[in-house]
């Protein structure tokens, strides 16, 4: 899989750990909320420790400001049992993982037209 690829994965299962936790705040389920919000913080962590500050400049920078502040967010979400807090997360990871997938076929088509 493709580093492409590979961040779009981790991206999807920050939404699906987000969706279990909403899931287990409507149930009162406290261990499964933590759960999944612990497991999505260390998916934004990976996303965080992969960013290339030297080859990404200024897009690397905001990815990093803006990972710090989902993480903060989802801190917030699990001791306050917040589902604003995870929806707003989810809206941004949805809206990072939107301009992601258009980057991957930007370039995938750019490679396709260079095998051609």
């Amino acid at each position: 899989m493709h580093y492409h690829g590979l961040v779009s994965l981790l991206l999807d299962r920050i939404l699906e750990k987000i969706a279990h936790a909403n899931g287990a705040i409507e149930r009162g389920d406290v261990a499964a909320r933590g759960n999944a919000i612990s497991d999505a913080i260390r998916i934004v962590d990976n996303l965080r420790a992969g960013l290339n500050k030297a080859q990404g400049g200024d897009v690397a920078a905001n990815l990093q400001g803006l990972y710090d502040y989902i993480e903060k967010r989802l801190v917030e979400a699990n001791a306050k049992a917040d589902l604003a807090a995870l929806t707003e997360v989810a809206s941004l990871i949805a809206e990072i993982k939107s301009g992601w997938d258009g980057i991957s076929e930007v370039v995938n088509n750019g490679n396709a037209s260079r095998n051609n």
